[in-house]
């Protein structure tokens, strides 16, 4: 039990993340925009951080030199806010299962961006899941463009997501080089929500932002699958090999499906799914691939 353990609760993370959803469109309900959802989360992650931080990260909450702050740019606004929006507008715009599927061409992102910009190799197991995860996305946006429940913008910011998430992992090699992955948490969320609140102007909505149904979905959405999720992926990361862990992960798209079917009433055609697949595949291909450079390297981070 204790050697699946680590297993389970990064199926349970992953699963976490799966179900975002279900706050997304609960506060979308209430008239809030998709980067003022981005932003009701990224203020109350950074809070609850905050008070984890004060408790028991205390010495990972120091900046070695405040010019380190253009690393949390990076990771805060570049991808959080970026990739959020992105994200949250896609679920408004179809149907979650797509959305997610869509964030997941993120792997296909970061071998690109990683052979660009941190000079990685590209070995065939990599160009396979690149080429894997565009044809995916165009059975899926392509093919069934008459599908009424895909829309162009939707589209476009399901793969701005999939962008977004990766450039995280891009930003996050930089910052790990000098800080600890709570540090880069914890600033990142900071980051996020100072940049967002005078964008957003959330004060303006005090009242309905106090309002009880409005107040448990923005601390859910802010605690559940945000601060909960990630310490419950970094539990089990922390005692399993990373690649592992990514391919486990892919269990998010499976959840946040099952969400959008029985909550929903969301439904998928053959060549969607068939998309899907593909793309689920090339993500563990790239996955297998980074499992077999590990047997040779120190270790890897996965942020």
């Amino acid at each position: 039990m204790k050697k699946l353990l680590p297993y389970l609760m990064i199926a349970a993370g992953a699963s976490l993340w799966g179900i975002i959803a279900f706050f997304v469109k609960g506060l979308a309900d209430y008239g809030f925009t998709s980067m003022e959802i981005v932003a009701i989360r990224v203020i109350y992650a950074a809070i609850f951080l905050l008070f984890i931080g004060i408790i028991h990260y205390r010495k990972q909450m120091i900046l070695y030199r405040f010019t380190d702050i253009r690393f949390f740019i990076g990771t805060g606004i570049f991808s959080v806010v970026f990739f959020n929006f992105c994200y949250f507008t896609t679920i408004s715009q179809m149907n979650i299962s797509i959305a997610v599927i869509l964030l997941y061409t993120a792997p296909a992102f970061v071998t690109i961006l990683s052979f660009i910009f941190l000079k990685e190799s590209l070995n065939m197991n990599k160009l396979i899941a690149v080429i894997g995860t565009i044809i995916g996305c165009i059975l899926i946006a392509g093919v069934s463009a008459g599908d009424s429940n895909l829309t162009f913008i939707g589209v476009i910011t399901g793969l701005g997501s999939g962008l977004g998430y990766a450039l995280y992992t891009i930003f996050s090699k930089f910052a790990l080089k000098k800080y600890q992955p709570f540090t880069i948490t914890l600033y990142t969320f900071i980051v996020a929500a100072i940049f967002l609140l005078p964008i957003t102007q959330l004060w303006q909505k005090v009242d309905l932002l106090l309002n009880s149904n409005v107040l448990l979905y923005s601390i859910g959405l802010g605690f559940i699958p945000t601060v909960l999720a990630y310490f419950i992926y970094t539990w089990g990361l922390q005692k399993t090999e990373g690649s592992k862990a990514a391919v486990i992960a892919t269990v998010e798209p499976v959840v946040a499906t099952l969400l959008g079917v029985m909550l929903y009433g969301e439904k998928l055609g053959l060549i969607q799914i068939a998309g899907a697949i593909l793309i689920l595949c090339s993500v563990i291909i790239v996955n297998v691939s980074f499992q077999k450079k590990n047997v040779t390297s120190v270790s890897q981070k996965l942020s």
